[in-house]
């Protein structure tokens, strides 16, 4: 699904964010992105969802080279990739449903075919009863568990999650986490990048581990 090769990246005429960073992630595998504040994980993520290119490297998704894929093209690999971002991101004139059902409206999908769906998913993430609600209505958490239901609603092939579980209680992390397991189980990709290291122990799943910029563990530690 994901493929880097000696892939480096920066920030205009700045200092490399990230240095030859070579990984893959095959599809339907579940890992975890950790290191310290200002290690590259976000920068890294960037680089998977296309809001940056690499300055040096080979950067492959779904089988195709980034640096040689026509502009044209790259809406539809994006659409291809769910994220959840640490800022949100939410539309403040649209209720909670309608935030959540936004990416199925776009792919052209009428409301009648995922009303069902979309609100059994916001009665999992703890939103059941806030679906008419505005986004200026919801606490931080509850922000953040409906960015996490948009990012999943339509199963995409790869998801990227930011810290998605730093604004909500324990209890809800576990669940959320739960959610995560079942959509890979489905075949979804999983990247998640955290701080919150009983979430990785509790999911026991592989590692990728940044250090000022670079990659220096692939294990599967918990």
């Amino acid at each position: 699904m994901v493929r880097f090769e000696g892939v480096s990246m920066r920030y205009g005429r700045g200092p490399e964010t990230l240095r030859d960073i070579s990984f893959s992630l095959e599809p339907g595998s579940f890992h975890f992105l950790t290191g310290a504040s200002g290690a590259g994980k976000s920068s890294l993520l960037k680089l998977i969802y296309l809001a940056h290119r690499a300055s040096r490297g080979r950067v492959e998704l779904f089988g195709r080279d980034v640096s040689l894929t026509h502009a044209s093209d790259l809406p539809f690999l994006r659409r291809r990739i769910g994220v959840v971002f640490q800022e949100f991101r939410l539309l403040e004139h649209l209720s909670v449903f309608d935030n959540a059902a936004l990416p199925l409206r776009i792919l052209g999908r009428k409301p009648a075919t995922y009303r069902e769906d979309v609100a059994e998913l916001l009665t999992w993430v703890g939103l059941g009863e806030r679906m008419h609600a505005l986004p200026a209505t919801l606490s931080g958490g509850e922000k953040q568990r409906l960015a996490i239901a948009r990012a999943v609603v339509d199963r995409p092939d790869v998801l990227l999650a930011d810290e998605p579980t730093g604004n909500v209680d324990p209890a809800m992390s576990l669940r959320l986490l739960r959610l995560f397991v079942e959509l890979n189980r489905l075949g979804t990709t999983v990247l998640i990048a955290t701080h919150d290291e009983d979430l990785v122990a509790r999911a026991a799943r592989p590692t990728l581990h940044l250090e000022h910029g670079r990659l220096v563990d692939l294990g599967g530690r918990p």
